[in-house]
């Protein structure tokens, strides 16, 4: 860093990125990206709108925050569209976080959330998950912090049930609780329904998994109007023109055509069960994933070793260095060919480490 560099980020330890090789052509299951493209009239619609790019976009995003808000059974005041859900989450540390309402999330969970506390200067604490790495929902009951939890989480994958989601809300009244949702289309429960009757709750969402737009970065949240208004009130402060014309008309297009972006989450579905019965059938401990990618663990082979192995092969896992995971993996879900060519790849490998 330069000497002109602010004293207060001079710790900051930025959030690390799954890799984007450009080295050679790889099967890439590594950053949770949908192995299907938008439909066809996503790729219009974004295309269509690049003749108005000398115009600013409507900062609002009117029509997509109320195409977002129908599908929800939400009304408008209750939606803000944000770039991506990063932007969402960073701005609720912003909006509801300081040093009297302190952070607090897991200890194995989406690695923004402490680089966001730091960011902001916001007093953070972690709590353990659980042996089986489930969230310890006691632990979060009446913290009396701002909360925030991945449902599902990640890197695991394992999803609470709305009945916990509901407890954490209900034991802290005076502070709020954000549930980032990015994952949940793979097969959990949206805590969206539960924003009506705790108006502490946050749901957090994001257009990159289930709909097949990471490229795009569209994201938003959905709560109560008072909470929305004061992440507007951020946004307003930061960057109100967020979102630019191509990706507000291609989400526009994603949730008109919500059948097809669905109906893949489906076939992801399948293939990640596919590819968990293959995996226990090599002897693999898979935790019970609720999300597009699984978090897998072998005893004939390390988590690091085996990263290294199938990169070496063509194939991209993510490894993460905290000993509490190290010997995990995260595996995302592709389309059947990919996981196949996994699976190939996985069992030369551990027949090469006999």
């Amino acid at each position: 860093m330069s000497r002109f560099f602010s004293d207060k980020y001079a710790a900051l330890t930025p959030y690390t990125p799954g890799e984007q090789p450009k080295d050679m052509r790889y099967v890439k299951l590594n950053t949770n990206e949908s192995p299907f493209p938008p439909c066809e009239a996503v790729i219009k619609a974004a295309a269509e709108s690049a003749g108005l790019l000398q115009l600013y976009p409507d900062p609002d995003c009117t029509p997509l925050a109320k195409a977002i808000a129908k599908r929800y059974g939400v009304g408008y005041e209750n939606v803000i569209v944000n770039n991506g859900s990063d932007e969402t989450l960073n701005f609720a540390f912003m909006a509801f976080c300081d040093k009297d309402h302190p952070a607090v999330f897991p200890d194995i969970t989406y690695g923004f959330y402490p680089v966001f506390a730091m960011l902001n200067g916001v007093p953070y604490t972690e709590i353990p998950l659980k042996d089986d790495f489930t969230v310890d929902v006691d632990a979060f009951c009446g913290v009396n912090k701002t909360v925030f939890i991945a449902n599902p989480n990640a890197p695991t994958g394992v999803a609470l049930p709305l009945c916990a989601i509901a407890r954490i809300a209900e034991s802290n009244p005076d502070n709020v609780v954000v549930i980032d949702e990015a994952y949940v289309d793979f097969g959990a429960d949206s805590a969206v329904k539960l924003t009506e009757k705790y108006g502490n709750l946050l749901v957090v969402q994001t257009f990159s998994k289930s709909r097949s737009m990471a490229g795009a970065r569209l994201g938003y949240g959905i709560g109560s109007a008072g909470l929305v208004a004061d992440l507007q009130t951020v946004k307003y402060s930061t960057n109100p023109y967020n979102i630019n014309r191509m990706t507000i008309a291609a989400g526009l297009a994603s949730l008109e055509n919500d059948g097809f972006s669905m109906a893949n989450c489906r076939m992801i579905e399948e293939n990640r069960a596919f590819t968990v019965r293959e995996l226990k059938k090599l002897g693999f401990t898979v935790l019970p994933s609720l999300a597009n990618f699984i978090f897998i663990r072998s005893d004939r082979i390390d988590g690091k070793s085996l990263y290294l192995r199938m990169k070496e092969k063509g194939v991209l896992i993510r490894h993460f260095d905290k000993e509490r995971i190290c010997d995990f993996n995260r595996v995302s879900i592709g389309s059947r060919e990919q996981m196949e060519v996994f699976l190939d790849t996985l069992r030369t490998i551990l027949e090469e480490t006999v």
